[in-house]
């Protein structure tokens, strides 16, 4: 290998010149610099590039009210997910993109999702399916754990403050990771930062959150996040019961609220998305 001095930065780009190559510079910077944003926020930091990523009516609406008893007695139906088909289909291409996937209990315990990357491409390792769960309510028969052990993948990690020992033995004999971390006295959530400190330390360079209300604001409030993709769908949910895209006290001031910047839009049929940085993955 051929070590150069900072004296010799640039000038490749002269030689080539020199010797009638075409040689340009920023054409493509943007998409280089998306391309690689998660390896710069790593090698940084130590720590994966967080992207938040919801999908909401166009006023800001992640769900209708939970049912209720009557409701859930007689059957009816939910109505579907908020976004089309077409657009769900790129949520998978944004799974293929990232390590690893984060969702909080709640979005275990009423969607028992399996959280697996279905987009059919080949990926440089599995995801790693990330839960946050205070008191470790993951259920034996989930298909998250029913998953972990028909493949035995051993892909699932959870992160706790308090747990049963029994269940917690229980799941780790399944084949499930749990660890515990320290809780955030205010709301007796696991810390973020803490978590992603672990995150990093298996290598995961990004990390993409799909939680619902409650683990959004925890991202937001802990000022974690990179980046957002924000899908919406032209419908409007309305009524105060209907779960908003972040559930917490929120930023009490507008000159604290989150600013996204650098935007790009995406459209999906009728559907379109936000994409946008909450922070410079290449900043300090």
């Amino acid at each position: 290998m051929v070590m150069r001095s900072s004296t010799d930065r640039g000038r490749g780009f002269e030689q080539l010149r020199a010797a009638g190559v075409q040689a340009e510079v920023g054409r493509l910077e943007d998409k280089a610099r998306r391309l690689n944003e998660a390896f710069a926020r790593y090698a940084r930091h130590g720590i994966p590039l967080i992207t938040l990523k919801a999908a909401m009516t166009l006023d800001g609406k992640i769900a209708p009210p939970p049912a209720d008893e009557i409701e859930r007695a007689e059957g009816m139906p939910a109505g579907g997910g908020v976004t089309s088909e077409e657009a769900r289909a790129h949520v998978q291409e944004l799974r293929h993109q990232h390590d690893a996937l984060m969702v909080g209990a709640g979005t275990i315990l009423s969607d028992n999702p399996l959280l697996t990357d279905r987009s059919g491409r080949p990926r440089r390792r599995r995801l790693l399916r990330v839960i946050l769960d205070s008191r470790l309510r993951l259920p034996l028969d989930s298909r998250l754990v029913r998953s972990v052990v028909a493949e035995r993948k051993n892909d699932v990690l959870v992160f706790c403050s308090s747990a049963d020992e029994e269940k917690k033995a229980e799941l780790e004999r399944l084949g499930v990771r749990i660890e515990k971390v320290p809780m955030i006295e205010m709301d007796g959530r696991p810390d973020l930062p803490v978590i992603l400190r672990k995150l990093g330390e298996l290598e995961i360079t990004s990390l993409m959150i799909e939680g619902g209300a409650t683990v959004n604001w925890a991202a937001l409030a802990a000022n974690v996040v990179d980046k957002v993709f924000l899908y919406y769908a032209p419908k409007i949910l309305a009524g105060t019961g209907s779960v908003p895209f972040a559930a917490g006290a929120g930023f009490r001031h507008m000159s604290q609220a989150a600013q996204v910047k650098h935007l790009h839009l995406h459209r999906f049929g009728e559907d379109f998305a936000v994409e946008g940085y909450v922070r410079d993955p290449y900043g300090e």
